[in-house]
């Protein structure tokens, strides 16, 4: 009886034991690949005039095997706070991250701490943009700043330094420097934990440089024309502020044809627009635009293809969550804009492609509106942990298997904190037909804004009607009803997110005195 009791104890032990590690084996891996300003239109899996001339194969390979979120949206559309905010999930006003020059704190809770917690080994490569060496990772290996795309340095907590000092330079073009770690991490990774490996990439932020293998692409070919690549301003479209336009890019090409220590290397200089009219100028500025864009898209897209590749090499992609975003959209000629930072569909868009074949089918896309916040609660839901508490946004994961909650989110927040007086700060909502946003033109005392305030405007915008938001119809009295009906959702989501500007004098002035106008 004895004998048979310490059998029955040792089979009960192994038995415990061989399920703890079914569980472990069924936690999926997590590949969270991040790229820099790759804004939908370059995608080709969204359509629109560029689809027949971008190269982009692994993305599609990605779209055809998993699922692609049609209305994913950023909630402060610039670099620095929206990978706060992918990390933390929550707006800019709870994660102290609201423009370029803030930092994430070490102290703050993020999706890498909670992870590495449960049981999964973390690590990151390729840009941080969080200025403090990242916590909650087991490995890091970071861009300082925004980095460089030529031999780049990366840090690691080894090597180091505050700043821009520390780290290692590792020779080749960015995007492959990066991918080639991020595999050589996930090949000496612990088989025997999942992982989380987010793999950052520089490309495609300006100056959307690219490797030579890539160099002829587009080489004869005519990009297509947006509709608006030739706006002229407010009086076109009744817009309400000057915006970024083509010409200061056109003006750093000029200065860095001149100035070889510019601060920005652009490819395929000298530039020239000798004896061409203000339309011709514009005209050439977008092509070379778009040419570099998309060839520093190619060669982000070629890499994106080494990791899959990996994946399937090692056994590992039937188990994997893959997920491939940006930071935010992207300007590429529309309203004769580039750069980002508006609550605009170019640059509010988020594009967001996911596979994980355990679960989700191929050739899917959903329409909900998803947004960054919610990306931390959807990894958190796929480790088998409960949404942290900290986390503002919601777990999407019954949506990408076509169970969308009930209770599902039908509009949205957005808030740009830098203000600049060509594009001024300002917040607004968009629902699933319309766009109501006010420019309020104050810096507020943010890290980096201008002090110049500008004339506090609405601007509306019939997302049905006019998708490309060419007219401002605020004004119209056809929407003055639908206008209250949003203002009083805007109000209700301000109070939601906690960010109703009471701790701001100036901002109670101009609320009281135009929101009612």
């Amino acid at each position: 009886m004895k004998k048979l009791k310490y059998l029955i104890i040792i089979l009960v032990f192994f038995s415990a034991c061989k399920a703890e590690k079914t569980k472990e084996e069924q936690r999926p891996n997590i590949l969270f690949i991040l790229s820099d300003d790759h804004t939908s239109q370059a995608w080709g899996i969204y359509g629109g005039i560029l689809k027949d001339v971008v190269y982009a194969p692994n993305i599609s390979r990605l779209a055809d095997e998993g699922v692609v979120l049609d209305n994913c949206f950023c909630t402060n559309s610039i670099c620095t706070p929206s990978r706060a905010t992918i990390l933390t999930g929550r707006y800019s006003q709870h994660n102290g991250v609201y423009t370029l020059a803030d930092a994430l704190s070490p102290d703050s809770m993020n999706i890498a701490k909670v992870l590495q917690k449960n049981g999964y080994q973390t690590a990151i490569i390729g840009k941080w943009h969080l200025k403090t060496q990242p916590t909650g990772f087991d490995y890091f290996n970071v861009l300082p700043g925004q980095g460089r795309y030529w031999d780049p340095i990366l840090k690691t907590k080894e090597n180091w330094e505050d700043g821009y000092g520390g780290g290692k330079e590792y020779k080749g073009f960015s995007s492959d420097v990066i991918s080639a770690l991020g595999i050589d991490w996930m090949k000496n990774s612990d088989k025997t934990k999942p992982f989380m490996l987010m793999c950052n990439f520089k490309a495609t932020h300006e100056p959307f440089d690219f490797p030579d293998r890539f160099k002829h692409l587009l080489d004869s070919v005519e990009i297509p024309e947006p509709e608006s690549l030739y706006d002229a301003g407010p009086q076109t479209t009744g817009r309400t502020f000057p915006g970024q336009t083509l010409e200061s890019l056109r003006d750093r090409y000029l200065e860095n044809t001149r100035n070889s220590d510019y601060w920005a290397q652009y490819p395929e200089l000298p530039f020239s627009v000798d004896g061409l009219n203000d339309k011709e100028q514009r005209r050439k500025t977008y092509q070379k635009l778009i040419k570099d864009f998309i060839r520093s898209g190619a060669a982000l897209d070629d890499n994106i293809g080494k990791l899959l590749d990996y994946l399937d090499e090692a056994g590992l992609a039937d188990n994997t969550v893959v997920i491939y975003t940006a930071d935010q959209g992207y300007f590429l000629g529309e309203h004769g804009f580039f750069d980002k930072r508006l609550i605009y569909e170019e640059s509010l868009r988020m594009p967001f492609v996911i596979r994980y074949p355990k679960e989700l089918n191929g050739g899917n896309r959903i329409d909900d509106i998803i947004l960054n916040i919610d990306f931390a609660a959807l990894l958190a839901d796929y480790a088998g942990v409960e949404t942290p508490e900290f986390v503002e946004g919601e777990s999407f994961r019954k949506n990408l298997k076509g169970n969308t909650p009930e209770n599902w989110r039908t509009s949205m927040y957005y808030r740009y904190w830098l203000h600049l007086v060509k594009r001024p700060g300002h917040f607004g909502i968009r629902n699933e037909s319309y766009k109501l946003a006010f420019f309020y033109g104050q810096g507020l005392g943010m890290k980096g804004a201008e002090e110049k305030a500008t004339e506090p405007a609405w601007e509306f915008y019939d997302l049905q009607k006019d998708p490309k938001e060419l007219h401002n119809v605020y004004t119209d009295p056809e929407y003055a009803g639908i206008i209250k009906q949003m203002k009083e959702d805007l109000l209700e989501l301000r109070k939601q997110y906690d960010d109703t500007d009471e701790q701001y004098p100036v901002m109670k002035n101009i609320l009281d005195k135009y929101w009612l106008q």
